[in-house]
């Protein structure tokens, strides 16, 4: 039985929690938190589960609000009713830290093209040129590119910032102590300046050659994903994608259908690197929505400071762990801003191509 199609004894309840593809990903209540110790218990049980076995689950219970999302979800798509001109005004291709506007069809994934287009934000801060002997990592820190015409946009997405770091940060304590090890360990990483991003999406419909690929198949390099997704389905999560498999070959994909007031949580590859494998980080795509209909999103991604060091993880069942996923192509370091560096150069040819030549 795949890990989508185990069903997970709750340890409250005793009832099967189904996680069966046509029951969806699990659904975890984040305000279980501040229960008693009965409530605390199913929400660590669930958590385990849910990161151990599918690397994927819909966050209930963490308290953004109605509002909040509707601020955030307007000034989007106020941005992508613009006229071109004033997008492209802020495109990427003026940012040597990546951030800013990317037009339909600039991004790559695994070397394809990727159909959408779509706004990088990071944590505002100055720009970090790195100086002689400096990694170059310290590219991606810098001022992010704000419209002219909308105001409301930075409001309303560095307050995004900040409000889901608050939330990634409680279930990053919550996850660590499901596995029994010490809720903090990590916050060292975390400390200072934090490599917090977030992208506003469009997927514009099928590209005009017919390719569906509105963004390949990926895992995230960092810790945890938050990702807000309307009401047109797309998101996809592999299935067996611990399975052993043909060369260049992919597993099965099951839908993640959109769920009203919940956000898609998944893990990244140096929490997997960290536990030797036990908690998983599973590929993702988004298929491209038929026709001309479109699709939005919005990943947030809690990363670490890009000069964290990080440090493998201290915790019971280690022993336990079936070791972490390996790709000679895109090997993992353990300071997260080479991870992300070589990210970013490969997924923004021409950013890099622009500004940094010397590092391809």
């Amino acid at each position: 039985m795949s890990p989508m199609t185990q069903q997970v004894p709750s340890s409250t309840t005793g009832t099967p929690r189904a996680t069966a593809p046509e029951a969806g990903l699990p659904v975890i209540d984040l305000s279980l938190a501040a229960g008693g110790p009965a409530d605390r218990a199913r929400l660590h049980d669930e958590l385990r589960a849910a990161a151990t076995e599918v690397g994927f689950f819909q966050l209930t219970g963490h308290g953004v609000t109605a509002a909040e999302t509707a601020a955030l979800t307007d000034a989007m798509h106020a941005f992508f009713a613009l006229p071109e001109a004033d997008r492209l005004s802020v495109s990427n291709l003026n940012s040597p830290h990546f951030r800013g506007y990317t037009r339909t069809g600039d991004e790559r994934t695994g070397g394809s093209q990727d159909w959408r287009d779509q706004l990088d934000i990071g944590a505002e801060l100055p720009p970090h040129v790195p100086a002689p002997g400096e990694p170059p990592y310290w590219w991606l820190e810098g001022p992010n590119q704000w419209p002219e015409a909308l105001p409301e946009l930075r409001t309303a997405a560095l307050h995004w910032i900040d409000r889901l770091s608050g939330v990634a940060e409680r279930l990053l304590h919550e996850l660590l102590a499901s596995i029994g090890a010490r809720p903090d360990f990590y916050d060292y990483a975390f400390a200072g300046h934090p490599h917090l991003r977030l992208k506003l999406v469009r997927y514009p419909g099928t590209a005009p050659d017919g390719a569906g690929q509105g963004v390949g198949a990926h895992k995230d390099y960092g810790f945890i994903t938050l990702l807000l997704q309307d009401q047109v389905a797309g998101l996809q999560v592999e299935r067996d994608g611990g399975s052993p498999r043909p060369e260049g070959g992919e597993g099965s994909f099951l839908e993640v259908p959109p769920m009203e007031g919940a956000f898609v949580v998944n893990l990244g590859e140096l929490l997997e690197v960290a536990t030797d494998g036990y908690l998983k980080a599973t590929n993702h795509r988004v298929v491209s929505p038929p026709g001309a209909r479109e699709r939005f999103s919005v990943p947030f991604f809690y990363n670490p400071r890009l000069d964290a060091h990080i440090e493998p993880l201290d915790f019971p069942l280690a022993h336990h762990a079936p070791g972490a996923t390996q790709d000679p192509g895109n090997p993992l370091f353990a300071d997260f801003g080479r991870n992300e560096l070589k990210g970013y150069l490969r997924a923004h040819p021409e950013v890099t191509r622009r500004h940094h030549a010397g590092l391809l």
